[in-house]
């Protein structure tokens, strides 16, 4: 019995040494401003638009709600996200986010994890739109 609690005490110790997929990584600070009546973000002059952004870990990806509302995204996958492989893409129904090179989708309109690996959401940013100058702010 004494070997079997061993054995037992063993297997749970290496059971829980597993990596941690879920470390978050660094991300810089986020301080922009994007005029959208410029030619790059005509598609987020109307709702259900997106456009990508310079920024963050590996870029931005902002998308309209409606008009005045946008949410952003930081393109970093979160499946291993310290050491991520990729950035995230819009795919053509406009609606998933794509890592290529891991195969986690998210959802566009809230950052939610729709396909594993992924666990975690994708990092989110704040954004304050100002509709007499038409610009957008994206910040942390």
């Amino acid at each position: 019995t004494t070997y079997f609690i061993a054995t037992l005490l063993i297997v749970t110790i290496l059971s829980n040494c597993r990596k941690n997929t879920d470390e978050r990584a660094f991300y810089p600070p986020v301080d922009t401003n994007i005029n959208l009546t410029l030619p790059a973000y005509t598609n987020l002059q109307v709702p259900g638009g997106w456009a990508y952004v310079v920024g963050g870990l590996k870029g931005i990806i902002v998308y309209r709600i409606n008009t005045t509302d946008f949410i952003a995204y930081d393109r970093n996958c979160t499946f291993e996200e310290a050491n991520s492989c990729g950035k995230a893409d819009v795919e053509s129904d406009n609606i998933t986010i794509k890592c290529a090179c891991d195969g986690s989708e998210y959802n566009i309109f809230d950052g939610s994890v729709n396909k594993d690996p992924a666990r975690l959401p994708l990092k989110g940013y704040n954004t304050n739109f100002n509709s007499n100058n038409n610009t957008l702010r994206i910040f942390n």
